[in-house]
């Protein structure tokens, strides 16, 4: 019998330890393919404000970051999305349940002094499709962000806006403020 426990005490340390290293291993890789995209997104926002104003950068958005995203998620076989709890387009980025819960837990680590730019959640989850990875790193706004996005807006912007995102909630925020997060969900063996 007490061979039986220490077996089964051993068997349980060795599933948690590799457990530890494959979320590890997960997390590192979905930060290698999250930067860049975040980085690229923004260069092309500000690409396309110096361009055209805010209004060209929101027809820019509408368009290269759902793209980027796809294209990403076709490279690595993984579901990225960028997810806000004040949406602008509620077909691509409304959080599911345990994105909005991330997402409220950034708000709050943030409120507690936590730095937004280094909020990020990662997670090996069980679903009713099976075991799943999730990683979520905040996006912050910046304040090139708030042109389209604060609390000031201009009346081309809001034009925009209404053209292109009938239902949009994401506007009212300050710099430094978490707007959403990109989210990685990658299914596991």
């Amino acid at each position: 019998m007490k061979k039986i426990i220490a077996l089964s005490a051993l068997l349980a340390f060795n599933s948690l330890s590799a457990h530890a290293e494959d979320l590890k291993q997960y997390t590192d890789e979905s930060r290698a393919a999250a930067m860049p995209l975040l980085q690229k997104l923004a260069a092309a926002n500000k690409q396309a404000v110096s361009d055209g104003g805010p209004e060209s950068a929101i027809g820019a958005c509408k368009l290269i970051a759902p793209q980027m995203a796809g294209d990403l998620s076709r490279q690595t076989g993984w579901k990225v999305s960028r997810v806000s709890l004040k949406v602008r387009n509620p077909l691509l980025g409304t959080p599911d349940a345990w994105e909005q819960a991330q997402l409220l837990s950034f708000d709050a680590r943030a409120a507690q002094g936590e730095k937004p730019e280094t909020l990020e959640a990662a997670e090996i989850v069980q679903e009713p499709a099976g075991r799943s990875f999730r990683y979520m790193k905040a996006i912050v706004a910046q304040p090139g962000c708030l042109a389209c996005h604060g609390e000031q807006l201009s009346a081309g912007v809001v034009a925009s806006l209404q053209a292109d995102y009938p239902h949009d909630k994401a506007t009212g925020y300050r710099a430094g403020q978490v707007r959403g997060a990109l989210s990685i969900k990658r299914a596991l063996p």
